[in-house]
């Protein structure tokens, strides 16, 4: 979100144009008195330069005040704005000095110096790569070279032109501004040419205007003719002004244009040439010289130092090409290193660290920022079904169909794995939605991998940049909002808003505190008795997890289960409940015989599911405790079982191993039926949502539900459990329908193991 102005702070739109067109007409209108003037009154002739720099001072006042840009760049800009009022100053000396006369007066001249000082002091400040004490050496060997030499050119060959009528004072003021506006020119083009500058790049070669017009005036100044001098005498303050006030405009635009770097002059500028050219013109003057008053042999000598001075510039020549290609080379190789390492291998997009680079660019310029983060939902499952290698084809096509659909400003990148992000440049929540709305919509149309079609969606989380935050952040802020949409089920879009970011918190603190409390021994087992609906007893019993917290008091399961399965520790908190649920049902064996339960149900997890020791470690539970495979249950809901061919494959092995496997919550999922061929189930639970309201026959969709879920067990040879039940009377539509057994607060609450083995003394367990 864009920075609040300050208080008499324009906006970057305002104040551009108008300085420029009053400075161009300040031209226009000297050079028609140049076509008009009266030779006698030169007055209006120099009436141009004040308006024309009191325009450039305007300009570069108002946009030095722009906060949107960076504070270097605001800075040089009002060093500008010092130089032009310098300027300014002078124009009003020569307006009132208006003649046509040889040479400078000192009173032009000194305000006029300081102007150029201050100009050089702006293009020295702007920062550029730091400098070696050779590099600053060789600065300082080739501005001496050029001052010299330009000093030598002004007094042997400009003085000689000048009418002899003219003081001595006022042409060495005229060449001593002279050898400023040459050094003003290397600093300026310098600037100019450089491959990166984060002043506007045109900007900056516009304003070479102003040491050119002082070069070419002070020479004219000295060793023009009459109309050529009057030219250039009330033509190059305005032309400066104008320039000025073109390169604000310049500056101004470029905030408005979308990121990205300009066309960087060529390595070798002419600029880089100009202490070869001083060296040049000096061998000049010195073979101009010694031809005059010198004997034979003295020309010799002079001309043969001459030779070597050339051949030695040939030689630096040589070196200055053999450089350039050296470095050219160099700056593509860095070039290709940096997309290497800020694009992505697979895709070709922008990689995390360079979206965080673009979107802190954009930060820092105070410009509107927004992150979008998208995760395409179940893509592990996918890509564990299809292959690795035609996963990483489906996420090209993914990055592809999103560089499609963006439009201009916005860049899609790939943060790693199935996470993809898009910066979008608003600062609107409702134009934030809009986008993510037309972006997730390319994931709608299936994706043809191979000879299979397959159809995806994602989840995705948007947040808007607000003042003061950094690109981390923000980034942050989408990852947060877009596991809010995962957890409201996927395939949704979530708006980050602060309350987000304490639920992060909270959940954090959560685990924590959960995994000390494992350590600690705060969990404990209840157990949830499973009952035969036709006989009314004892059948077995399902474990549940609870937690008492020592400050928090209880902690609901339904709180702190998905904190455990974020966070991984339900892989060490399902270890230790079925550690504990295998113990408990060995004490009761061993207390009760064969009263007690054959069997206790455990849920796992599909993170459990995961782990690649898991049968392991179920086969070293059942060996510690004394028991049988026979003697556990392992509940699995569907999700758990489409999670992939790894999860598959531990089913499988379970099942090798004597373990039942039961299918928790069934009926909800979406391939509950497909599930029945391929999963190695032996137990279908009917989920509590087909059991509400079962007994009085309002809901037919229920009703058939629960009457085919226990035709499927029949068939298929299956124990149905029908769970959630609350009343007698959904016992005796269960019991009509065909369930056997079933469980729920009706006929017991999940137990201490205290009260569910005194349930197995009271009335022992039959078989079935």
């Amino acid at each position: 979100m864009t920075e609040p102005e300050t208080a008499g702070s324009p906006r970057p739109s305002a104040g551009g144009l108008a300085p420029v067109l009053v400075a161009v007409w300040a031209n226009i209108g000297v050079l028609v008195w140049l076509l008009i003037r009266d030779a006698e009154d030169v007055f209006l002739g120099y009436a141009g330069g004040p308006v024309a720099l009191a325009a450039g001072v305007f300009a570069c006042q108002r946009i030095a005040r722009v906060v949107q840009m960076p504070r270097p760049v605001r800075t040089f800009w009002r060093r500008l704005e010092h130089a032009a009022v310098c300027l300014l100053v002078t124009s009003v000396v020569a307006l009132l000095r208006a003649n046509n006369d040889t040479g400078m007066s000192l009173w032009v001249a000194v305000p006029m110096m300081l102007g150029v000082g201050m100009l050089m002091a702006a293009f020295l400040g702007l920062p550029g790569p730091r400098r070696t004490p050779a590099g600053w050496l060789r600065g300082v060997l080739d501005t001496v070279t050029v001052a010299v030499a330009s000093a030598l050119v002004f007094w042997y060959a400009v003085f000689d032109l000048a009418p002899a009528s003219t003081s001595l004072q006022a042409r060495a003021v005229a060449a001593g501004v002279g050898v400023g506006g040459v050094l003003l020119l290397v600093v300026v083009g310098k600037a100019a040419a450089a491959p990166e500058s984060i002043v506007d790049g045109a900007a900056l070669r516009v304003l070479t205007t102003g040491p050119i017009t002082c070069v070419v005036g002070t020479v004219l100044l000295i060793a023009g003719d009459d109309w050529s001098r009057m030219a250039l005498s009330v033509l190059a303050l305005p032309l400066t002004g104008a320039a000025m006030c073109v390169g604000a405009h310049l500056q101004r635009r470029a905030l408005t244009r979308p990121a990205g770097r300009e066309a960087a002059f060529p390595d070798r500028s002419l600029f880089n040439l100009l202490p070869f050219v001083a060296v040049t013109a000096t061998a000049g003057l010195v073979i101009s010289v010694s031809a005059q008053d010198m004997t034979g042999r003295q020309r010799v000598v002079i001309i043969g130092a001459l030779l070597i001075a050339g051949c030695v510039v040939a030689r630096q020549l040589l070196s200055l090409r053999e450089n350039t290609v050296a470095l050219r080379g160099i700056r593509a190789q860095q070039a290709e290193l940096e997309r290497l390492a800020l694009s992505d291998g697979l895709t070709g997009l922008p990689n995390r660290a360079r979206f965080l680079v673009a979107l802190g660019e954009r930060l820092d310029a105070h410009q509107p920022a927004a992150a979008l983060l998208i995760d395409v939902d179940d893509f592990k499952m996918i890509n564990d079904t299809i292959g690795p290698a035609a996963g990483d084809q489906l996420l090209f096509q993914v990055s592809q169909r999103l560089s499609e659909r963006c439009t201009a400003g916005e860049m899609p990148a790939r943060l790693g794995g199935d996470e993809f992000a898009v910066l979008l440049p608003v600062d609107d929540e409702h134009e934030a939605e809009a986008a993510a709305n037309r972006l997730l919509l390319a994931l709608a149309d299936p994706f043809r991998v191979g000879d299979q079609q397959l159809l995806l969606h994602g989840s995705a989380g948007i947040a808007v940049a607000d003042a003061g935050e950094g690109a981390d952040e923000v980034l942050r802020n989408a990852d947060i909002a877009m596991y809010a949409a995962k957890g409201s089920g996927k395939a949704s879009l979530a708006r980050f808003e602060p309350r987000m970011r304490q639920d992060v918190v909270n959940h954090a603190r959560m685990a924590s505190e959960l995994r000390n409390g494992i350590i600690r021994g705060e969990l404990r087992l209840l157990y949830q008795p499973v009952f035969d609906l036709v006989t009314g007893r004892l059948h077995g019993c399902e474990a549940l997890v609870r937690w008492q917290h020592p400050d928090r008091g209880f902690v609901s399961p339904g709180d702190f289960i998905p904190v455990a399965e974020r966070s991984g520790l339900i892989v060490p908190l399902g270890a230790w409940v079925l550690r504990e649920a295998c113990e408990q049902l060995a004490r009761w064996r061993a207390e009760y015989g064969a009263g007690a339960v054959e069997a206790v149900n455990v849920n796992v997890a599909v993170r459990q599911l995961r782990e690649a020791g898991f049968v392991d470690e179920v086969a070293a539970v059942l060996s510690d405790t004394g028991l049988t495979s026979r003697n556990i249950i392992l509940e699995v809901t569907e999700s758990s079982v489409v999670d992939g061919w790894q999860v598959r494959e531990t089913l499988q092995a379970l099942h090798e191993m004597g373990v039942r496997l039961a299918l928790d919550d069934f009926g909800t999922g979406q391939s509950s039926l497909s599930l029945l061929r391929a999963f190695p189930v032996d137990v279908l639970k009917l989920d509590k949502s087909f059991v509400d309201g079962i007994a009085d026959g309002a809901d037919r969709g229920r009703l058939a539900v629960a009457a085919a879920v226990a035709q499927l067990a029949e068939y298929l040879q299956l124990k149905a459990v029908a769970e959630g039940i609350e009343s007698q009377e959904q016992v005796d539509r269960l019991r009509d329908m065909g369930y056997r057994y079933g469980q729920g607060f009706f006929m017991a609450r999940p137990l201490p193991p205290a009260e569910c083995g005194a349930l197995m003394a009271a009335d022992p367990v039959r078989a079935a």
